[in-house]
C-alpha cells in the first residue's frame, strides 16, 4: 500500500472489518490510537490520514482539537478526517488554524447513518444542494481535501469543478481526483457484502478459507505435521 498509495487513511471502518461490529459508532479513541499506530509502523511514504471516531469532535472545536491533537500525536498521522458538512465549518476552522490539518468527508456519513435513515445515496434530486453547499462549506473552512461519499457521478464531477482542493471519490465519480476503498473489500476479503463502488482486485477470502479447510483436513488426517517439519534428536 505505502509504495503505491499517496495517502492512507486508518478508517473508523475498521470496527466493521476488524472488530466485527455492525456500524462504525461504537469505535473508540483507543481503538483507532492502537490500529493508526500499527499502520504508522508500516509506512514510509504515504500520507496516513486517521479518522476521528463517533463522539469525538461533535461537542464543539475545543473537544475536537483535544481529540485531534491526541490521535496525531498518538500515531503519527498527518492529518484527521471527519464527517459532516456546514455543521462542521466552525471546527475545521478552529483546528487548521490550530495547526491540525483537516479532510472533510460529505455526502453519506456513516456516522450519521441514524438519521440518513441506512447506507443510502445522498445529494440526488433537491437534495444536490445540501451536499454542494457541504462541500464548499468545509473547502471555505481550510479542509484541504474532502471525500465524496455515495453521491450521484454527475453532482461529484460538479463539486470536484467547483472546488480549488481535491476531491476524493468512494461511490461518486471516476472523475473525482482521487479514490478511497477499504482495502479488504478491493482485496475480496469478504464474499456476503460487496458495495455496488467496490472492484474486487482480487478473491483473497477464497483463497484464505480454502488454505484453512485444506490445513485442517490434514491435521485431522494426520498428514501435517509431515516428517520435513519435524526435529530429529540430531537437530
Amino acid at each position: 500500500v505505502d509504495a503505491e498509495c499517496d495517502v492512507v487513511l486508518v478508517g473508523d471502518s475498521v470496527g466493521m472489518v476488524l472488530h466485527g461490529l455492525q456500524s462504525t459508532l461504537g469505535v473508540t479513541m483507543e481503538m483507532m490510537i492502537l490500529h493508526g499506530q500499527a499502520v504508522a509502523r508500516g509506512l514510509e511514504r504515504a500520507l496516513m490520514v486517521i479518522d476521528m471516531p463517533f463522539g469525538s469532535y461533535e461537542e464543539g472545536p475545543e473537544q475536537a482539537f483535544r481529540n485531534a491533537a491526541r490521535l496525531m500525536a498518538g500515531t503519527g498521522a498527518g492529518a484527521v478526517k471527519l464527517e459532516g458538512g456546514e455543521s462542521m465549518a466552525e471546527t475545521i476552522r478552529f483546528l487548521t488554524a490550530r495547526s491540525i490539518p483537516v479532510m472533510a468527508h460529505v455526502g453519506l456519513t456513516p456516522q450519521a447513518i441514524n438519521v440518513l435513515g441506512g447506507y443510502k445515496v445522498q445529494g440526488r434530486g433537491a437534495d444536490a444542494d445540501r451536499v454542494l453547499a457541504d462541500a464548499c462549506a468545509v473547502a471555505a473552512a481550510g479542509a484541504f481535501s474532502v471525500v465524496l461519499e455515495k453521491v450521484p457521478a454527475t453532482l461529484a464531477d460538479r463539486i470536484t469543478a467547483d472546488l480549488a482542493i481535491p476531491t476524493i471519490g468512494i461511490g461518486a465519480s471516476s472523475g473525482c481526483d482521487g479514490q478511497v476503498l477499504v482495502v479488504d473489500d478491493m482485496l475480496g476479503l469478504f464474499s456476503e457484502f460487496r458495495p455496488k463502488f467496490v472492484r474486487r482486485y482480487a478473491a483473497l477470502g477464497d483463497g484464505a478459507a480454502a488454505a484453512i479447510a485444506a490445513y485442517a483436513g490434514d491435521v485431522r488426517a494426520r498428514r501435517f505435521p509431515a516428517p520435513e517439519h519435524v526435529f530429529g534428536d540430531g537437530e
